[in-house]
């Protein structure tokens, strides 16, 4: 994943870690600044027939693919409870061991949309909670910027239940991607990862009297016992729908296809270390699968590889 040569880029990319690290206290080395707290597991991805109809991407002309999937708390703070309001939402990313040093990513969380539709704008959404003091007058910076953005209201509006486990949650990559198939027939999805033991959600009263690791403790038990699986699903665009804005959702009533299906099987070794060291990749870069023209990719694979940097430099200190 090669980092981006624009100034501009660069600068609002840094602006947008150095935000994080501002809203969580300061900067925890060897950790990342949003989702710092997480675990990985490895297991397999298998595609499904149908898949082929769409896209010509190499792990679906696979009977399957090693993965390796991070599951995460949202916070910058490596210590943050699994039952915090600032767990949520939650992510999930995946790795497909393609070949040596060769992968393709997914990376999703538990909200079908983004706040804002550009970088930018997210950057003001940070500094506008940096800025915002409980205590002070209102409207405060925060409630503005909310008041003059409807789709953050939304987001921050939007119900997040805290799962029973990262295994009954749900996931999505809100960003739209352009699917090809071998015939050069293209087709815009958005990825949602859907557990195959189905959706399970505490009550406040139930979510307030776990303990704050219970989400990591209970998917070591869980996988421990049976593989953990999630079906990939791709839903589609029809014709006139926006597929280069994060914050705007499509229908439910969009056709989907099965992408294919991953069960995960162990808690990977040396977990900590490898941790540090992934460092995931929003956008695909793999024949088949394409980012569409959303703002949003850029900068977060800029962040996401600034971010990663600057953790692996920890973990050598």
């Amino acid at each position: 994943m090669p980092l981006t040569t624009d100034e501009k880029l660069l600068t609002l990319s840094r602006d947008i870690i150095e935000g994080f690290d501002k809203v969580d206290g300061g900067i925890h080395p060897g950790f990342r600044p949003a989702h710092a707290k997480g675990i990985l597991l490895t297991g397999v991805f298998r595609p499904l027939p149908e898949a082929v109809s769409y896209t010509r991407a190499p792990h679906i002309r696979r009977n399957s693919t090693p993965v390796t999937v991070r599951f995460s708390d949202f916070a910058g703070i490596p210590t943050v409870p699994d039952n915090d309001q600032g767990a949520s939402p939650r992510g999930c990313a995946i790795r497909f061991h393609l070949d040596e040093h060769v992968h393709t990513d997914i990376v999703a969380h538990s909200v079908d949309t983004f706040p804002t539709r550009t970088a930018e704008e997210f950057l003001n959404f940070i500094n506008a909670l940096i800025a915002t003091d409980p205590a002070g007058p209102h409207p405060n910076a925060i409630e503005q910027f909310l008041g003059a953005h409807p789709a953050a209201l939304a987001f921050v509006q939007a119900p997040k239940p805290i799962p029973t486990s990262f295994g009954k949650e749900s996931f999505f990559a809100v960003s739209a991607f352009r699917f090809t198939n071998a015939y050069d027939v293209s087709r815009y999805g958005r990825y949602r990862l859907l557990p195959v033991a189905g959706n399970e959600y505490l009550s406040k009263a139930e979510a307030s009297m776990q303990t704050p690791n219970f989400l990591f403790d209970e998917i070591k038990e869980r996988v421990a016992k049976e593989p953990v699986k999630f079906r990939i699903v791709v839903q589609l665009a029809q014709d006139g729908d926006t597929v280069d804005d994060a914050t705007v959702r499509w229908p439910e009533a969009r056709p989907q296809f099965t992408f294919g299906e991953i069960s995960l099987t162990e808690i990977a070794p040396d977990n900590a270390t490898k941790q540090q060291q992934i460092i995931f990749d929003p956008i695909p870069r793999v024949d088949g699968i394409e980012a569409s023209a959303d703002p949003l990719f850029e900068p977060r694979a800029n962040i996401y590889l600034m971010a990663g940097r600057r953790r692996r430099a920890a973990g050598k200190q």
